[in-house]
């Protein structure tokens, strides 16, 4: 199973627990996108070389956090640290990766794909710095992220994706680098969560942001610690299930579209 997550606007410093080597883009997993990753990091270590407000606009930055660009100008040679380790937030506080198992956390190692504006997908276990770049973002010499990281993803995903089940749980900027197709599509979950609350007598359901996060970052560390290992997406709704989730499951509409499984929560 491969799970596809977002990463965080938020991240740890590289000095936090201690630094590890200096970047190296080669060394990172999916070698295939290296290529459109050394272009991206150049592009952004330019920009926040020069024209600070150029930069801050760029990246959508407020004045409080102009030491961004400083951090960006700097990413070469910045220490770095396992991408677990320096993605945070309510999804990753809730996935507590330091925290499983040692077998969970193998299996999160080979599962987990985090999507990023700067890297394109990663592993947890690969060593990057500490950075600010969003999908959303539109680099003067690259353009819209979301669009230049597509052809790159087209080209490697599937092979990464294998034959088995792919829960995703990005949120929307992130999912325009790479949208699953054909059979890929037919064996992918996209995922919603819902709070339901009953008004009146009346249950009314919204998407609420941190009942969101945190539920899939639960989600997750449930999945990697049960040591489920669904081949379909059925058995994967079913495994959630006995996990104690609520899950509502669409199948697709027609070719090319992906299930779509709603999770139903009343609290975190």
């Amino acid at each position: 199973m491969l799970v596809l997550l977002p990463p965080s606007e938020g991240k740890a410093t590289a000095v936090e627990g201690g630094a590890r080597a200096a970047l190296d883009v080669g060394a990172l997993s999916l070698p295939g996108l290296a290529g459109a990753r050394e272009a991206v990091l150049t592009e952004l270590v330019e920009l926040c070389a020069g024209d600070e407000d150029k930069a801050a606009e760029v990246l959508g930055l407020s004045p409080g956090l102009r030491g961004e660009i400083a951090k960006n100008a700097g990413l070469w040679t910045a220490g770095t640290r396992p991408a677990g380790e320096i993605y945070t937030g309510v999804l990753y506080d809730a996935l507590g990766l330091a925290t499983l198992p040692a077998a969970a956390r193998r299996r999160a190692e080979r599962s987990l794909l985090v999507f990023s504006g700067l890297w394109g997908a990663v592993r947890v276990g690969d060593p990057i710095p500490s950075y600010r770049c969003s999908m959303g973002v539109r680099l003067p010499g690259l353009g819209a992220l979301g669009a230049y990281w597509r052809g790159a993803m087209e080209a490697h995903l599937p092979e990464v994706a294998a034959d088995g089940p792919v829960l995703d749980l990005r949120s929307a900027a992130y999912a325009t680098a790479w949208k699953p197709k054909g059979d890929i599509a037919a064996r992918t979950a996209t995922v919603r969560v819902l709070q339901s609350k009953i008004v009146n007598g009346v249950e009314k359901r919204s998407v609420v942001s941190h009942f969101n996060k945190a539920t899939k970052g639960r989600l997750v560390r449930d999945l990697l610690t049960s040591g489920a290992t669904p081949p379909d997406v059925p058995q994967l709704v079913d495994a959630l299930r006995v996990l104690g989730y609520a899950v509502e499951a669409t199948p697709p509409a027609r070719a090319g579209r992906t299930w779509s499984l709603d999770v139903v929560v009343t609290e975190v």
